[in-house]
Parts: C-alpha cells; sequence; structure tokens
C-alpha cells in the first residue's frame, strides 16, 4: 500500500460525492465498468489523485482551466514527481479532451493499462 495522509480522506469523499462534470463522465462513461479496478478520488503520499489503478500502477489526473499557468505546472510537475517515485505512471489530460475526444481518451488509457499489466 502506497503511503497516505489519513487526514485526506474526509477531503477525498468529499470529492467523490463531487465529482466534476468531466471526472463523471470518464468515470461513469469507461472506468466504473472497465475489467481492471480503478478508484476514484485516491490518497498517495499527501496528494490525492482523480483515477488510480492499483494493478497497472497508473493514476489519471483531469486538468482543468486553473493547471494552466505557470504556478500550476510547477506544481503539478513536482506531483507528477512524487507519484514517479512510487513507481506510477501519470496521465493528464484536460478537461476539453475529455469533452471533445472521449473516445480517444479512454483508447490512451486502455492501451497505458495494457502495457503496464
Amino acid at each position: 500500500m502506497k503511503d497516505y495522509n489519513k487526514e485526506n480522506i474526509p477531503l477525498a469523499k468529499v470529492l467523490r460525492k463531487n465529482m466534476t462534470p468531466w471526472e463523471g463522465k470518464l468515470w461513469h462513461g469507461f472506468l466504473k465498468r472497465y475489467p481492471i479496478r480503478f478508484q476514484r478520488q485516491k490518497c498517495i503520499d499527501r496528494y490525492i489523485v482523480d483515477f488510480y489503478c492499483f494493478q497497472a500502477k497508473l493514476v489519471i489526473e483531469l486538468d482543468g482551466g486553473g493547471h494552466y499557468n505557470p504556478e500550476a505546472e510547477a506544481y503539478d510537475r513536482h506531483r507528477t514527481q512524487v507519484l514517479q517515485h512510487y513507481g506510477l505512471k501519470v496521465l493528464r489530460f484536460c478537461n476539453t479532451d475529455v469533452d471533445k475526444n472521449f473516445y480517444s481518451v479512454c483508447t490512451v488509457i486502455d492501451d497505458e493499462v495494457k502495457k503496464r499489466i
């Protein structure tokens, strides 16, 4: 099991119940029924990742507009490095991709899972 901050658990539960529209689309439209188990809002280290697949050691992050400024990009790079330290692969998709290229997003995820298990 990955190290995690137990203080994040209540927030993770709230986030699970209040998914963004894009998280909801990816969860209900693909990941929930995917044959390999994914978890939503998983606590890893001091972070809460959007989606996590233990078997594939894969993290999926959906990024909204707030992620595209220098400070947020630096934070995301550091966060990715911390997650990679645990042997995890991080896939990032912008919300627009989930809206306009949903099939492609699902294909990339499926291909990555198949490569990693």
